[in-house]
């Protein structure tokens, strides 16, 4: 790997935590930010645009969202890579756990998110995006 390359998986990882650290804090502009103009997010078998990405975060329990380090692929100019993710509700303590699968893109204002893919793992041993009829979740905006 050479230094370019290097260069460009800090700055994905530090995208990553941005994303992190911004879902942690409640902080929806830091959120929308580490995405493209066209990012999209998937989980609950819906695939979310960023328009609905406030209502969709307004609508997601709080608490901590604790990543390890991604497996990034790159690519020239796009890559792609697998996060896991452990998140603990602020209110009870409970756990979700799972992973996200990304498509990253570098733009202008450097690398961004333009695909988030959500996968949790469940105690049964099932994978699978969330539950499709979660009544807290917003359906996405008709595009």
């Amino acid at each position: 790997m050479d230094q370019a390359q290097m260069a460009d998986i800090i700055e994905i990882e530090q995208l990553l935590a941005r994303y992190a650290v911004g879902m942690t804090k409640d902080d929806i502009d830091t959120v929308i930010e580490v995405f493209t103009a066209d990012g999209t997010y998937s989980a609950f078998g819906e695939e979310y645009a960023l328009a609905d990405f406030p209502r969709l975060v307004a609508a997601a329990p709080k608490g901590l969202f604790l990543v390890g380090p991604p497996e990034i692929d790159l690519d020239g100019d796009e890559a792609t890579g697998t996060q896991p993710l452990c998140f603990v509700d602020q209110t009870n303590h409970d756990m979700r756990i799972g992973y996200y699968n990304d498509a990253y893109r570098r733009t202008d204002r450097g690398w961004r998110l333009a695909t988030r893919s959500m996968t949790f793992l469940r105690r049964s041993g099932a994978r699978d995006a969330g539950r499709p009829h979660d009544p807290d979740r917003p359906e996405p905006a008709a595009g």
